[in-house]
């Protein structure tokens, strides 16, 4: 259950860190909403690494660190892909 969590996450995470971090990543919403889906699974590995939750329960920290990792990889998404 806990990768189908970490998905699920994801999609809601890639939509909530687009609404958060708005500009010209490029992609549009698909790619968003993917990097949200690697952002959720970033989250979760660093909330287990540091005790903060597992990644197999649906709680509001769970969330938070759905969207948490969603804005890290987004906002590196986004500098990787700039142009100069």
């Amino acid at each position: 259950m806990g990768i189908l969590t970490w998905i699920i996450f994801g999609l809601i995470a890639g939509a909530i860190a687009k609404l958060i971090m708005p500009g010209t990543q490029g992609g549009g919403w698909l790619m968003t909403i993917i990097l949200g889906i690697v952002g959720a699974f970033v989250g979760g590995f660093i909330g287990s690494f540091l005790g903060w939750g597992t990644t197999d329960s649906f709680d509001f920290r769970s969330m938070l660190l759905a969207v948490g990792g969603a804005l890290v990889v987004l906002w590196v998404y986004g500098m990787a892909t700039k142009k100069s």
